[in-house]
């Protein structure tokens, strides 16, 4: 095994370890602390895929400004320091029905286009493509190319799980 394949290893198992926390701990302080983790950790699987411009990107946004507005609002909102600041929802199994569904959706989309990576070459419909990963040129034209397949469906995935996170944050944020 090489060096890349190890601290592939190392970083998803330091994503996954946080992504946990963040979901099981009961203190909303550290979860949101160890989503500061997580959001790290996934920079770090960007660097190791050569898209340095969205490792970048995801520790300037997520990483810094997003946790800093959710670490602001549940301080103006709740008692922090509280033992029982992250309630137990009881309606755990329809977010688990909802989890699993939006999961098999993401698998499909991935496995079943024509373009994906997993069962070809995505740079080689491409007008002027350039074996340069990670530029903004090249995020650009995966992201809108109207020549092949694009990623409009994974940033639209990722638009609808940023709307999840704010519908909760005003959930956690309303008064009972």
């Amino acid at each position: 095994m090489d060096v890349a394949t190890i601290a592939f290893y190392v970083i998803a198992a330091v994503l996954i370890g946080s992504a946990l926390a963040v979901v099981t701990l009961r203190n909303i302080v550290r979860a949101a602390l160890f989503l500061v983790l997580a959001f790290g950790a996934a920079a770090g699987i960007y660097v190791l895929l050569n898209a340095e411009f969205i490792a970048i990107v995801q520790v300037l946004i997520y990483a810094g400004a997003v946790t800093i507005l959710i670490l602001f609002a549940i301080m103006l909102t709740h008692n922090p320091m509280s033992a029982n600041s992250n309630p137990v929802s009881r309606q755990w199994w329809f977010a688990g029905l909802v989890a699993i569904g939006l999961c098999v959706v993401i698998i499909d989309a991935v496995t079943g286009s024509a373009g994906t990576l997993i069962g070809g070459d995505a740079n080689a419909n491409l007008v002027g493509s350039t074996s340069v990963s990670g530029t903004v040129a090249r995020i650009g034209q995966l992201l809108y190319s109207p020549f092949t397949y694009s990623y409009v469906l994974p940033f639209e995935i990722a638009s609808v799980v940023l709307l999840v996170a704010i519908i909760g944050a005003i959930v956690i944020g309303r008064e009972d």
